[in-house]
């Protein structure tokens, strides 16, 4: 299957998996998929995620976490930078997701961050995506 926006895809998948309370969530891997993916463990936003090497493509498994009475963590999560339209930002231009309780993922020339790692660095770069 021919995929245009491969992140999006995978930030799709697990929107939809957190949504409908699944455990684990399958799907393509990447270096930039698991950079994103490491962001958001070490943010708290999965629970852990493990890479399949396999071949031709690899495959990423995703525990997702859920709070008291299964409430997903991963409330919400949205594509910013598309691969029509690319988004930058300067330092001073990082957003913040609902005033500081949630974070936007970026790529910057030193790796995958949180906004404010890049904040801290001093350095700005594509905004992936907000994660809340």
């Amino acid at each position: 299957m021919l995929l245009n926006d491969p992140v999006g895809d995978m930030l799709t998948r697990l929107r939809n998996a957190s949504r409908a309370h699944h455990e684990k969530v399958v799907l393509p891997s990447s270096k930039l998929k698991l950079e994103i993916l490491r962001v958001l463990k070490e943010e708290g936003f999965i629970a852990d995620f493990v890479d399949h090497e396999r071949k031709p493509q690899g495959e990423v498994t995703v525990m997702l976490k859920y709070g008291p009475e299964r409430t997903p963590v991963l409330a919400g999560i949205k594509r910013i930078s598309k691969p029509g339209i690319r988004r930058y930002v300067p330092v001073r231009g990082i957003p913040r997701v609902l005033g500081g309780l949630g974070i936007s993922i970026l790529s910057t020339s030193r790796g995958v961050m949180v906004d404010h790692q890049a904040r801290k660095q001093n350095v700005g770069g594509e905004l992936i995506c907000t994660v809340y």
